[in-house]
């Protein structure tokens, strides 16, 4: 997706109203307010792109004001430390989709070179539906925030900080942080549906392709 769907995320969560009632609050930064929608996205564009490339060039990230003249950079230091573990995280993790897309590959030439059967798609998207519903229910009950915060504990160095007042940050500012990170984990999901049913579509009618 592209940046996440921030910008359809920035409508949606209001998160125009939330950086002008905090920004103005920032301790350590001032002017974040006047910044235009398209600056926003643009900051988080590179904030995306800048995570993807281990953390490089986080550091000179600068907003500017609706004239173009650069005001602050975005991030302190305890901000940035967050956010190249995030980097680093991502960068740890990110093998594990190329070992999915190459076992999603093997068993879908030996469904087609062994004849395996596959089971109706019907009944697989209805599996796959019901333990997404499951999922969901499960990460209800337990609390969306509580997870959060428990996957920041497991996550990363415990002497490193990850919690910031919006008064404090305008990365939890101009993120919404966590309401932008729980939209944008439903949205991850039902891109994972749609890609899982159409890889279900492709592997049904390799079965049923003749030898």
């Amino acid at each position: 997706m592209v940046d996440f769907l921030y910008p359809v995320f920035y409508s949606a969560l209001d998160i125009h109203g939330h950086i002008q009632e905090f920004a103005p609050q920032n301790r350590y930064k001032s002017g974040f307010e006047h910044t235009t929608r398209e600056e926003r996205f643009r900051l988080f564009g590179a904030v995306v792109d800048a995570i993807q490339a281990d953390g490089e060039g986080l550091q000179e990230l600068t907003y500017h004001a609706p004239d173009g003249r650069p005001v602050d950079r975005l991030f302190r230091a305890p901000e940035l430390g967050h956010l190249q573990d995030v980097a680093h995280l991502v960068k740890r993790i990110a093998p594990l989709g190329w070992l999915a897309v190459a076992w999603v590959g093997l068993h879908l030439a030996l469904i087609r070179r062994r004849r395996w059967r596959v089971p109706p798609l019907r009944r697989m998207l209805g599996a796959s539906l019901l333990a997404t519903a499951a999922a969901t229910l499960a990460v209800l009950l337990a609390g969306p925030r509580a997870l959060f915060q428990w996957f920041h504990e497991v996550a990363f160095p415990p002497d490193h900080p990850w919690f910031f007042y919006y008064q404090d940050s305008l990365m939890s500012t101009f993120m919404k942080a966590p309401d932008l990170f729980g939209a944008i984990a439903v949205a991850l999901v039902v891109l994972g549906l749609a890609f899982y049913a159409a890889l279900l579509w492709v592997a049904s009618r390799i079965a049923l392709q003749p030898g």
